[in-house]
């Protein structure tokens, strides 16, 4: 009943969907030269030969998914990534390999989603995480297209309200013919759900290439701060951006010269947050005005996508964003890849188990609010030891952890078998 009625929504909803669609690209959060794509309609030719789905919903799930669209690569098949948002397209522009292609995911709205897969004719669709559009798992399932669920992500609170729409879950679920968990309790809630097997082969993150780094803006900006103490609060969200501002006054008798870099969750935050760090008395510019920080500034704001790899090849220690605000924190393996010492508040529930074993391996710190930040960067900056120490702990989590593409990729060959066979048909 409840999917029926979700169904006679969504068909109705199209002139609401279309206004909704409308104000996003006002404010920058759509756009609006590819509208067409949220409505099933293609951009570009379908290619040639077998091609895989791949739907990943924005930065976090896109950049797990690169090393599945490289491995796909070097078996000649081609992906189609689709995502949802603005940053996500243009990351998935700069970083997907040749012969992949993005779009933007249709909205989930039955005759847009048919539009979508009569045009692609998928031969598999992998799901990254917890994205669950109905109508479109129930399109595939009607068409017989074999799916995956990877790298599956499950919050505690999520769990609860599925488990009373237990029924739904199981139908919503059933086009996947393998799901595959972050973690053990993860799995465990989606068996709960499904009432199938569901395997548990590690996180997909682990596997993705460090952030690259234009070398040219990376060294112009190295070369700018200098020897400077720097630390980074990076996908900061409302009510994070004036913690960072409260670390820099308090430091400022202890570390005269520090630079406190700000990277915005969403880059159209930009203006804003300068704007509140120059009213809390800090000299401030912005990346996206083409400013770099000399010693007259004491805060950066990088608002711009996909620089994330310079801020934390610039910054020895990074505080992950979410985490001080009820949001359950971002991916904290992106800085310790590049050899950071990392520190994040007590919400991380979305990279729970990760967080764990970054600390059991003394690779990051939990910290309880401000006054444990401020003295937190303040140890790390001071302490050259200390942070070596640290950040050469979190290198070695994310380096033992590298191979999670091999295991994921093993569990999906009775997906992926059957692409394989369409290959050898069309050869």
């Amino acid at each position: 009943m409840i999917l029926g009625l979700y169904r006679v929504l969504t068909g109705l909803g199209a002139p609401a969907i279309h206004w909704l669609l409308d104000r996003r690209a006002r404010s920058g959060k759509e756009d609006p030269a590819r509208k067409g794509e949220r409505l099933g309609e293609a951009s570009v030719p379908r290619p040639d030969g077998p091609l895989v789905w791949i739907h990943a919903a924005s930065n976090g799930e896109a950049l797990s998914a690169l090393p599945l669209v490289r491995r796909l690569a070097e078996q000649g098949i081609r992906s189609l990534v689709t995502t949802g948002t603005v940053t996500s397209a243009r990351l998935m522009a700069a970083r997907l390999p040749r012969g992949a292609i993005h779009q933007y995911a249709p909205l989930d709205r039955r005759a847009w989603v048919r539009r979508f897969v009569d045009h692609w004719r998928p031969d598999a669709a992998l799901w990254i995480e917890s994205e669950l559009w109905p109508n479109t798992l129930l399109e595939l399932a009607a068409r017989k297209i074999p799916a995956a669920l990877v790298n599956a992500r499950m919050s505690q609170r999520s769990f609860g309200r599925w488990s009373r729409l237990r029924g739904t879950a199981r139908r919503i679920l059933s086009p996947f013919r393998v799901m595959l968990a972050q973690t053990d309790r993860e799995a465990k809630h989606l068996r709960h759900l499904s009432g199938r097997d569901v395997g548990s082969v590690g996180n997909l993150k682990y596997s993705a290439d460090p952030l690259p780094a234009d070398p040219i803006a990376f060294g112009n900006l190295q070369g700018v701060v200098g020897r400077r103490p720097v630390w980074a609060f990076i996908s900061t969200h409302p009510g994070e951006d004036e913690l960072a501002a409260v670390v820099h006054e308090r430091l400022r008798d202890r570390l005269p010269d520090l630079l406190t870099i700000v990277v915005p969750r969403h880059p159209v935050r930009g203006a804003d947050v300068a704007s509140l760090l120059r009213q809390r008395g800090l000299w401030t510019a912005r990346r996206s005005d083409g400013k770099v920080p000399d010693r007259t500034f004491q805060a950066y704001v990088v608002d711009t996508v996909g620089e994330m790899g310079i801020v934390l090849r610039v910054a020895p220690v990074a505080c992950i964003g979410g985490s001080f605000v009820p949001l359950g924190g971002h991916n904290p393996i992106e800085p310790a890849q590049l050899g950071c010492a990392v520190v994040y508040g007590q919400s991380m529930f979305n990279f729970a188990e990760i967080a764990d074993e970054l600390e059991a391996a003394g690779a990051a710190v939990r910290l309880k609010g401000v006054d444990d930040l401020a003295e937190t960067v303040a140890h790390l900056l001071l302490d050259p030891e200390a942070r070596t120490h640290q950040a050469g702990a979190a290198r070695l989590v994310a380096d033992r952890n590298r191979q999670v593409v091999d295991r994921v990729l093993e569990a999906l060959e009775p997906v992926l078998a059957e692409v394989r066979v369409k290959k050898k048909k069309t050869a």
